[in-house]
């Protein structure tokens, strides 16, 4: 059998532990100490059974020896009262619990002061100890609602967040690309205004040469028509 540490030291009652010499031995202890189902309160059930099923007895297996605990049946005092309000401060101040906020430890420690109130109510009335019962297994199902719905929400934020890191990387690597080609476009854009320019200016030489070219062969052609008209006004008198 796999060895089994002792209990932590709890704020709730619990008697002396009682050894068994087995498991069959255990589970006599058990049936006897607490019943499988509580009775309905119009039976008027046993404040032992209803102890026992409210604060399940705690078993542990120690150097080959099987033990079993029960809580205690003991009514409480007022004293006892102060005396679980002192030591809960006690525990909460030795196991350096924090005051605000998500604590683990506090919750432990106040989980075990409920408990133990719990049990010095039921002993002094049964059914309110039941009532007590239902609200704090209703609080521990509504605390694990939450954990349950705060992990499925880190998970998710996790989630989304590779999912972002993911995505930012290829926006990374498609901005880069993206730069990369703005560069080219403008390189192809500086070498096409390059181009441009030196056709403009070719385009402007070849046309003041062409223009050039238009006025000495108008001055020519002129020059030519006066020759010419000079040589028929001097060549006219020879024919009369």
């Amino acid at each position: 059998m796999q060895e089994v540490k002792p209990p932590r030291e709890s704020l709730v009652k619990y008697e002396n532990p009682i050894e068994v010499s087995n498991a069959n031995d255990a589970s006599r202890g058990l049936q006897g100490k607490k019943k499988a189902q509580l009775s309905p309160l119009e039976s008027k059930p046993n404040t032992e059974d209803i102890l026992n099923a409210i604060l399940p007895p705690i078993e542990w297996d120690h150097e080959g020896k099987h033990y079993i605990q029960y809580v205690s049946h003991v009514a409480a005092t007022r004293e006892d009262v102060g005396n679980l309000q002192k030591l809960l401060d006690e525990r909460l101040l030795a196991r350096q619990a924090r005051e605000t906020g998500i604590c683990p430890i506090r919750e432990e420690l106040l989980s075990q002061c409920f408990d133990e109130i719990i049990r010095q109510v039921t002993i002094d009335c049964p059914e309110r100890g039941l009532l007590l019962m239902r609200v704090r297994d209703e609080l521990k199902m509504t605390i694990a609602a939450y954990q349950t719905l705060y992990n499925s929400s880190v998970t998710f934020g996790m989630r989304k967040q590779l999912q972002a890191e993911m995505g930012k990387s290829e926006l990374e690597e498609k901005i880069v690309q993206l730069e990369q080609r703005k560069q080219k476009l403008e390189e192809k854009r500086i070498d096409l205004l390059n181009k441009k320019d030196s056709l403009d200016k070719k385009i402007k030489e070849r046309n003041q040469i062409e223009e050039q070219k238009r006025k000495q062969e108008i001055e020519f052609l002129k020059y030519q028509g006066q020759h010419l008209e000079a040589f028929l006004k001097s060549v006219q008198p020879e024919l009369k």
